[in-house]
């Protein structure tokens, strides 16, 4: 099971209707093109990885490092992917709050519509919630419970915790494909700040001050939580140590300065603007690059910046553009012309073989002043508004030494 720790400062208030519109369209059109593209066990293996989660939610232009990628990410995905069940196999069940009482209902009625055993998918999702809730006492009493199921039988939950004291947010993530048992080390990870000494009844230390989870009165063992090495600071701004600066300058590389007509594998992706092309490519690796890419969540922020200004304003023209290109190739490949999904998939792999040869100079705080002097032209929003015209300067920029 992958272990570590994340930092997820609490951030409150709404996401503006702009970005929660493209939000629900391009995270519903990544989860079909990874559905198609490999199956709906992968895609539920991805939710349950706590770093292509945190990915994903900055990919969609949420503010990168927050405790809101969350609870955006799930709604926009439950309104996604719910409206296309039928053809994917796939249901996204319970939310935040109020929402999140409303799962054992709303799985019985997928169990319903798909002969699944409705009572055992209730009794799963009450007991994973109980589990976090009750059985590890870390300080984060849970606001957040997502149950992702397919008609396959198979499910992710995704749940998060607050502790209003600290100011942070824990999000713990299941797979039922990894699951043994509810009791002993259930999850695949558990993302949030080191609390130290806690109560972990879940820890395969613990099994002799237990014999279940109705035991919870008995003797209580301080555990060290093992958890996973994803931390998210709590300053807004995003910086050069936080991202992979090869695997970024790579992308920017393949986006800004490489004929596409000279690479035969992206020739369908000619005439694609730019920055359009950089969306593109960092979209193309949440979709289909493997785990280990996903180190440095952050560097998806440069996809579609963040509603909070931070890397950048979120470029409304280049999303809507990344959406409508995403979705032309999941249409043409569902009457069998592949050719549009292909060149989009070998961006990543064109991204990656440039790595080898990239060796970038130190282009990072230059190169995001330029991406925030132009954020006009692409239709840079935030949620404070239009993103403004600059004064004239010049803002050339070349990644290599």
């Amino acid at each position: 099971m992958k272990r570590g720790h994340a930092d997820l400062p609490l951030h409150y208030g709404t996401v503006p209707a702009w970005l929660a519109q493209r939000m629900s369209l391009l995270g519903g059109a990544i989860a079909e093109a990874i559905v198609m593209e490999y199956g709906r066990a992968a895609l539920l293996q991805r939710l349950s990885d706590p770093f292509w989660f945190q990915s994903l939610g900055c990919v969609l232009g949420m503010d990168w490092h927050s405790s809101g990628i969350t609870t955006s990410v799930m709604n926009a995905l439950k309104k996604a992917i719910n409206r296309r069940s039928a053809d994917l196999g796939v249901y996204v069940c319970g939310g935040r709050g109020k929402a999140s009482l409303r799962t054992p209902a709303e799985l019985l009625d997928v169990a319903m519509r798909t002969g699944l055993n409705g009572d055992e998918l209730v009794h799963h999702s009450r007991l994973s919630a109980k589990v976090d809730n009750t059985a590890v006492q870390d300080g984060f009493q849970l606001y957040l419970h997502s149950f992702v199921v397919t008609v396959d039988g198979q499910w992710a939950v995704i749940q998060q915790g607050m502790n209003p004291g600290e100011r942070m947010a824990r999000r713990y993530h299941w797979l039922s494909a990894s699951l043994q048992s509810f009791t002993e080390e259930p999850h695949t990870s558990v993302c949030g700040r080191n609390q130290g000494l806690i109560l972990n009844l879940t820890d395969k230390q613990a099994l002799p001050t237990k014999a279940g989870i109705l035991e919870l009165t008995r003797e209580k063992p301080d555990r060290l939580m093992r958890e996973i090495s994803l931390i998210l600071p709590t300053r807004h701004e995003v910086r050069a140590e936080d991202v992979n600066l090869k695997r970024l300058g790579a992308a920017l590389t393949l986006a800004h300065e490489t004929n596409v007509a000279d690479i035969e594998s992206l020739l369908l992706l000619e005439g694609v603007g730019p920055r359009t092309l950089q969306s593109l490519t960092l979209v193309s690796e949440v979709i289909h690059g493997t785990p280990s890419r996903f180190a440095d969540p952050a560097r998806f922020s440069f996809a579609h910046g963040g509603k909070d200004g931070h890397p950048f304003p979120v470029p409304t023209q280049v999303y809507d553009e990344t959406i409508d290109l995403l979705d032309n190739a999941i249409h043409r490949a569902r009457l069998g012309e592949r050719d549009k999904a292909e060149a989009l998939k070998n961006l990543s792999k064109v991204s990656q073989e440039m790595e080898r040869r990239f060796t970038p100079r130190n282009f990072f705080d230059e190169w995001l002043e330029r991406e925030r002097a132009n954020s006009y032209l692409y239709g840079g929003k935030t949620v404070k508004g239009d993103a403004p015209k600059p004064k004239p300067r010049d803002t050339q920029l070349s990644l290599w030494e």
